[in-house]
């Protein structure tokens, strides 16, 4: 294989690449997201500057892709952090959890995206639309939201999903030290929100050393929302560049 043909391949194994060089298209992607308050110097501990915490604010979520282009249907959950860079407010993504490699491969190596493998599920109980998420053979977050009580406003769900989102890029290098380590930013395009309620939930997070969700303790439940989109995500751009920023 000549060296053009080796550039053209995305990712290893080289014959057989972890996920297709495609841009995904999410059909019916269904969200459960559980905003909560939380510990203000926990999240200091965690967020990177130049990220600033201006409310303490957490938003977990469960997400159900029951169609993703390349990828097929696979679930994903964690928690994303409000933060404002330069002005403007978005969430810094700061952990994930897939059931998918291929999906959990390419938003590290495409993206920035702190995918890695896990179990989150989403359904109905009862009347009650449940999101869990297990690591291993633990749980580690239950959250629970009363199904489809009170109609959402399609315009305030688009905003919820679309807001500009920051997550950190490190590559590390062949002796340990980072090859690149940026801040990006990218945020969701062509959105189509098909149903769209609110309602009182609750979340539960449990300890674990290799999912530290609890490490930003629920103090206060904020809003809750279930959601269902058709939607795209961006490429995402560098904003900000560690390795050449001077210390302060």
């Amino acid at each position: 294989m000549r060296i053009p043909d080796v550039r053209r391949h995305v990712t290893t194994p080289l014959t057989s690449p972890a996920f297709p060089p495609v841009t995904p298209r999410f059909t019916d992607r269904e969200y459960l997201s559980v905003v909560y308050r939380t510990d203000p110097d926990a999240l200091r501990a965690v967020v990177p500057e130049p990220l600033r915490v201006e409310e303490p604010l957490v938003r977990f979520e469960i997400v159900k892709m029951n169609d993703v282009t390349g990828y097929g249907p696979y679930t994903e959950g964690g928690q994303a952090i409000q933060v404002a860079f330069e002005g403007e407010r978005g969430e810094y993504l700061h952990a994930m959890y897939l059931d998918n490699f291929p999906a959990t491969a390419a938003g590290r190596e495409v993206g920035a995206y702190p995918k890695v493998m896990g179990a989150p599920r989403l359904f109905v109980d009862h009347g009650v639309l449940v999101g869990t998420l297990d690591y291993g053979s633990l749980r580690v977050a239950t959250a629970t939201m009363g199904y489809k009580h009170h109609a959402l406003d399609p315009r305030e769900a688009e905003a919820q999903i679309s807001v500009p989102t920051f997550m950190l890029k490190t590559i590390p290098g062949y002796n340990g030290v980072p090859r690149v380590q940026e801040l990006v930013r990218t945020r969701i395009t062509d959105v189509v929100v098909k149903a769209a309620y609110a309602g009182q939930a609750r979340l539960q997070l449990f300890q674990h050393v290799l999912a530290p969700l609890a490490d930003l303790p629920v103090l206060e439940v904020i809003s809750a929302s279930h959601i269902l989109t058709d939607l795209t995500l961006a490429p995402v751009a560098p904003v900000f560049d560690y390795l050449k920023a001077g210390t302060p």
